[in-house]
């Protein structure tokens, strides 16, 4: 059956519609969940918040299980799911800035996006510092495009990487998933402790 419009259940021009409808329900989502906030945000990087972890992992077992759930059904055809080619290299690097920046700005780039619908200040310099940055890399591009593109792996997965096949890895990641979610609960109590204690 899925996905829809490759297989021609649905229009091809509806592509676009459907984007735009999917962009409003993510950015209400993510309002909806404080990420709207950059103290929330930044909260994860010094441990009086989890909700950036929360929501994101929840956010990745609902959808890998929906996925394979699909699949077995027969609702969806993972093999024509579009999978982003993974470049290692680069990947780790711009990883480690956009962590930096995140730690500094307090917002990633999709989320400085809904701090400005709210009226966020902060978040309009955020968005204006990354389109400065992304004009910077576009005119020195060429001097980077060799290690752009390097350390290709091609299309490849967690589970062809690893060899676990995707139903156990499914298991093993909400496993996972939930020791943090406890984890980051004991983490919480204690810094926010010690900010009252300390009066941060």
């Amino acid at each position: 059956m899925g996905p829809l419009i490759p297989n021609g259940v649905i229009g091809g021009g509806w592509d676009f519609v459907i984007a735009i409808l999917l962009g409003v329900a993510f950015g209400f989502i993510l309002e909806a969940s404080g990420f709207s906030s950059s103290r929330n945000l930044a909260g994860v990087f010094y441990g009086y918040n989890f909700v950036v972890l929360r929501v994101f992992f929840t956010a990745l077992i609902v959808a890998m299980v929906g996925l394979l759930y699909f699949d077995y059904v027969g609702w969806l055809n993972l093999s024509q799911i579009f999978i982003l080619p993974t470049f290692l290299t680069p990947m780790i690097v711009g990883g480690i800035i956009m962590g930096v920046g995140f730690v500094i700005g307090g917002f990633c780039p999709g989320t400085s996006f809904t701090g400005i619908a709210i009226g966020k200040l902060d978040a309009l310099f955020f968005t204006i510092g990354l389109y400065l940055g992304i004009f910077g890399f576009s005119l020195a591009y060429p001097l980077f495009e060799n290690f752009f593109t390097s350390g290709d792996l091609g299309n490849v997965t967690l589970m062809e990487i690893t060899g676990i096949p995707a139903p156990y890895f499914a298991v093993a990641f909400t496993v996972v998933a939930l020791a943090a979610f406890w984890g980051t609960m004991f983490i919480e109590k204690r810094v926010r402790k010690n900010m009252k204690q300390y009066k941060f």
